[in-house]
């Protein structure tokens, strides 16, 4: 089974001046996830090369047994400094797509066409599509067969408002994305705060925050065991 990452190139928290990029724990463990699986990886961001990492996913209190694994392998490191370039991907090579999360999707992902196109040839051709934490950010713009959004009359995932609130950037962030994902007709889902959360709908797999990771690629591999 081959699957496809695709990260965010987005580096700038709104107009704070502080960084933002892609959480550390939601690419590493959804990564080894899908490795350990038999998974064929292939990495891929809007602008190529190496995705910005969130510094505070890199932080001391931040750290979980897959991101100190990818600490210590070099493989991994080597891959993720050289992602391919979104627009230089063909979807008929993959059998399911990831997007970690991040703050950064909401601002690159979200819009990215390449990407916008690529979620939905794999929902029409029954492809799974997952994505946790910031990342389902990018169906907010993707659009069913019948040109209605994806997320409508789906149950969905994500960072939730009250999770926004506690890291204080409610104000920051370009939207909030529970709210979004309601304003497009999306069955909203949402655990308490910081428990891990995954819900499934066709092939379409969302979690709510970094705890989610594992939840989500495990989810994921039973779609792509099940075809």
């Amino acid at each position: 089974m081959k699957v496809l990452m695709v990260l965010t190139s987005h580096d700038q928290l709104g107009d704070t001046g502080e960084k933002t990029g892609f959480w550390l724990e939601e690419f590493a463990a959804p990564y080894y996830r899908l490795l350990d699986a038999g998974a064929q990886i292939t990495l891929s961001s809007p602008a190529g090369g190496q995705p910005p990492l969130d510094p505070k996913s890199d932080a001391p209190e931040a750290q979980t047994s897959a991101t100190e694994r990818f600490r210590n392998d070099k493989q991994a490191q080597d891959l993720l400094a050289s992602t391919v370039p979104l627009s230089e991907v063909d979807p008929d090579g993959f059998d399911a797509v990831f997007y970690p999360g991040g703050h950064g999707p909401l601002w690159d992902l979200a819009n990215n066409a390449d990407s916008i196109g690529l979620i939905e040839r794999f929902i029409a051709a029954g492809k799974p599509v997952a994505a946790v934490c910031h990342a389902p950010a990018v169906l907010v713009n993707a659009r069913s067969a019948d040109g209605q959004p994806l997320v409508k009359g789906r149950v969905v995932s994500g960072f939730s408002n009250s999770e926004e609130a506690a890291v204080g950037l409610s104000e920051v962030v370009p939207f909030l994305l529970e709210d979004k994902l309601q304003d497009l007709g999306g069955h909203y889902s949402a655990a308490p705060d910081w428990q891990p959360h995954a819900v499934v709908d066709g092939k379409l797999v969302t979690g709510q925050n970094p705890a989610s990771s594992e939840q989500v690629a495990d989810h994921l591999l039973e779609l792509l065991n099940t075809r």
